[in-house]
């Protein structure tokens, strides 16, 4: 346990995983923001503002973290690129379900507000994304 503490804090690992905190939190910001638009201005479902939201963010999350988190294995070329983004989506895809039923949990059962609920939900994914794009977008780096 102390060894892997230590590759989160000391070495390459803990750069990228750092740089993969700092966009998180990037384009976290961005899906509130989208999510407020949608929610408060289109008056859109909270659920549903969300997915599209967390969608739009898988997107941004991709070509941030080609460009700087994983640059040392970036995809180039723009078949490397387009299946780098779709393989990212599909897995990122696969924490949508989590995200949102930890925000609908969190506005339904304990009527916390969706945009707080939404940063909670955010972090619960968080690192479930980081372990998969890690090993799969970028094939284990």
């Amino acid at each position: 346990m102390r060894a892997l503490l230590r590759a989160l804090t000391k070495g390459p690992r803990a750069v990228r995983l750092r740089r993969f905190a700092a966009v998180g939190t990037a384009t976290a910001g961005v899906q509130l923001a989208l999510l407020w638009l949608l929610v408060d201005v289109l008056a859109w479902h909270y659920l549903a503002g969300a997915t599209v939201a967390i969608e739009c963010t898988i997107i941004l999350t991709y070509i941030l973290n080609n460009a700087w988190t994983f640059r040392d294995h970036r995809h180039t070329t723009p078949r490397e690129y387009v299946r780098g983004l779709l393989t990212t989506n599909v897995i990122q895809g696969t924490a949508i379900p989590i995200q949102l039923g930890v925000l609908a949990a969190l506005v339904e059962l304990y009527g916390i507000p969706y945009l707080w609920a939404n940063v909670v939900a955010i972090h619960v994914s968080g690192l479930y994304r980081y372990v998969l794009d890690t090993r799969l977008t970028w094939r284990g780096v």
